[in-house]
């Protein structure tokens, strides 16, 4: 019997090559090295990596508009716009999150690349789910994706609260991971294949008299991803993880898995089960309703910066679930745009919780950031514009994020939810505003201004720039997300 090798498309490919090659370098070099690796070494290496991985996304571009969307290795792995754009988002986080965890670790007296290795690995993870064009894959990136994270979540050995969210993650990680590759194995019973592109096929094809097994499949898998994203009410792990993990870390964390994550589940309802819209459409509406208004109402509660934070991103995965719903080009588009956006944004916010938590990462109330706008006006506004951003304040990228989603629920026939949605948005804006006046309020005494490191200081303003940039002229990322959404669909 012979053995056939599939065909290998390596462009498609390129950007987890380049990551995984980035990661094996460290590995070699630190394995080479006398003593631990210098801190310096290990971020330049990860840099290149990521501005790597982010130029190979122009030269798929580039082959997109002349040959169009393909697939490679047995149809398992999609070279289309949607993959380019999301891969691209990922390595614009990774760059960002290594420059903030440079100047932490410096600030701790970290040293050694295993923080660099772990997150390329991941990295090289989420953006395999972007691509994935097959229920396996999407497993094999997503568990790529949850191990390294484990182990960063808990990368602070002095911190037993690092440790604690570690397990916390990994268990619920775990039970998560078990019910979609159950799910994946219910789906392949009831259509023949785990390959998306057959599934589609064979559902448009075919009426499946005894649906039950889909059903469960899908459902299964729609727990899976629900989880990843943090959507009530299977977000329990987020605020202790969030709060626990290292401050860089949960930046990374917040914005790498959710594109990932989203961009898969994306593929999933939209380009597998889009004949089941009937089917999954009401379970999505409760998701949204509860993501969006939980998350909101949960956040104005909290005292501590990072927890806050951890159920704002919940919020926001209600509204990026809004754009799933609609399941058109348009929703498809606004959720992809609303996830370029978000995480620049979101791991610049880290960045400042970062250097205001201090040496021992402890200092995350919010009383902490009192008169920190007064003390130094450049901080502190910088953290009001991503805060206000994230409340949707016209002129930043958050608000016409929020609007496209808004837009494409309406479009759908989705008013009622667009509204309830809206609620959720109120309420956050409470939590929001009331950080942005701490920020501007008198100074405790004996208040010191906090050092600003260059690195941090640049991922920082190019969070900043992306709010504002895109904010104002948001049309050329808009137009991307639209071309890159129909590449995807077609």
């Amino acid at each position: 019997m012979s053995l056939t090798i599939p065909s290998i498309h390596y462009l498609a490919i390129l950007p987890v090559l380049i990551l995984f090659a980035g990661a094996i370098v460290l590995l070699g070099v630190t394995a080479l090295v006398r003593g631990a690796l210098r801190t310096s070494v290990a971020t330049g290496i990860t840099l290149l990596a990521a501005a790597g991985a982010f130029a190979a996304g122009f030269f798929q571009w580039a082959n997109l508009d002349r040959y169009g969307p393909s697939t490679t290795i047995a149809h398992a792995i999609v070279l289309d716009g949607f993959s380019v754009v999301a891969s691209a988002v990922i390595a614009v986080s990774l760059a960002l999150a290594t420059l903030v965890a440079h100047d932490w670790f410096r600030r701790e007296g970290v040293r050694g690349a295993e923080y660099h290795i772990l997150a390329l690995a991941t990295a090289a993870g989420a953006v395999l789910m972007t691509q994935a064009n097959d229920l396996i894959v999407i497993f094999l990136g997503l568990e790529t994706l949850s191990i390294g994270l484990y182990v960063l979540v808990a990368f602070d050995r002095h911190r037993g609260a690092s440790a604690e969210a570690s397990l916390k993650y990994f268990v619920l990680g775990g039970f998560a991971s078990a019910l979609f590759i159950y799910g994946a194995a219910l789906v392949y019973g009831a259509t023949g294949s785990t390959n998306l592109s057959t599934v589609s096929y064979f559902l448009g094809a075919n009426v499946v008299l005894r649906p039950g097994l889909l059903y469960a499949g899908g459902a299964l898998l729609l727990v899976g991803f629900a989880f990843k994203v943090a959507a009530v009410p299977f977000h329990q792990w987020s605020p202790d993880v969030y709060e626990g993990a290292p401050t860089p870390v949960t930046g990374y964390m917040a914005a790498v898995v959710k594109v990932g994550a989203f961009a898969a589940l994306i593929r999933v309802l939209i380009s597998a089960l889009g004949t089941q819209i009937t089917t999954w459409r009401p379970i999505l509406w409760a998701l949204v309703v509860l993501t969006t208004i939980i998350g909101a109402s949960l956040a104005i509660v909290q005292r501590n910066a990072k927890r806050m934070l951890a159920y704002s991103s919940i919020n926001h995965a209600g509204f990026i679930l809004l754009g799933v719903w609609a399941a058109s080009a348009r929703g498809s588009a606004a959720s992809l745009f609303y996830l370029a956006t978000y995480a620049p944004v979101v791991v610049a916010t880290f960045a400042v919780v970062t250097l205001v938590g201090g040496p021992g990462d402890e200092r995350h109330s919010v009383d902490s950031y009192r008169g920190l706008a007064r003390r130094q006006p450049w901080l502190g506004a910088a953290l009001g514009i991503l805060l206000l951003s994230q409340l949707g304040a016209p002129l930043t990228t958050g608000f016409y994020a929020k609007f496209a989603v808004l837009a494409a629920a309406v479009d759908g026939g989705g008013g009622p939810l667009a509204l309830l949605a809206l609620l959720g948005a109120a309420i956050a804006a409470f939590f929001y505003l009331r950080w942005t006046i701490v920020l501007y309020a008198e100074s405790p005494e004996g208040a010191v201004s906090i050092p600003v490191p260059r690195a941090t200081a640049l991922a920082i303003g190019a969070g900043v720039a992306v709010t504002l940039v895109f904010g104002v002229w948001p049309g050329p990322l808009a137009t991307l997300a639209q071309h890159a959404t129909v590449l995807f669909t077609s």
